[in-house]
């Protein structure tokens, strides 16, 4: 699959985009054990991933079978209108490497924009996916700092 994109092994994603009142009991038990699986046990994070602001949020998810997580995110809507922020971005195991982050993430802003017009966004991100998100267009607004263990760095998306 290295040389593999994810339009070669699907026909590309159908994107699930809802508020939180939304989700079905059994896809919100779905996005929910997800986002532990990565964020909590695969990265031996161990933090408050239920922080509360899900219910405020909108999410993407591309579902690879019926309640089955094959990427998600997660929109926090703009706080006093400043920006909206895009966070809890994940890519199961599986679905790697083939180009899902990147169009997830597109789909992401894209949404984003559509929903909340043309805000600036704002991704925590870990560090080391800084190259990542630069090539989405995000840039550093700060210095790197410690969240639970783990290096991130502020990113901006400008308005475009």
């Amino acid at each position: 699959m290295d040389n593999e994109t994810f339009q070669d092994r699907t026909a590309g994603p159908e994107w699930d985009w809802r508020p939180w009142p939304a989700l079905s009991r059994d896809g919100c038990y779905a996005l929910l054990a997800a986002r532990v699986a990565v964020f909590v046990v695969e990265q031996r994070c161990p933090y408050q991933e239920l922080d509360g602001r899900d219910p405020l949020a909108w999410h993407l998810v591309s579902w690879a079978a019926k309640n089955e997580v094959r990427a998600a995110l997660r929109v926090l809507p703009p706080a006093g209108g400043q920006f909206a922020a895009i966070g809890r971005v994940l890519v199961m195991p599986p679905w790697r490497g083939c180009g899902l982050g990147k169009a997830l993430m597109r789909e992401g802003i894209a949404r984003c924009r559509g929903q909340f017009g043309p805000l600036p966004i704002k991704v925590a991100a870990q560090a080391h996916l800084q190259r990542f998100y630069g090539e989405l267009g995000f840039v550093p607004v700060g210095p790197a700092y410690d969240e639970d263990g783990i290096l991130h760095i502020d990113m901006m998306l400008s308005t475009r």
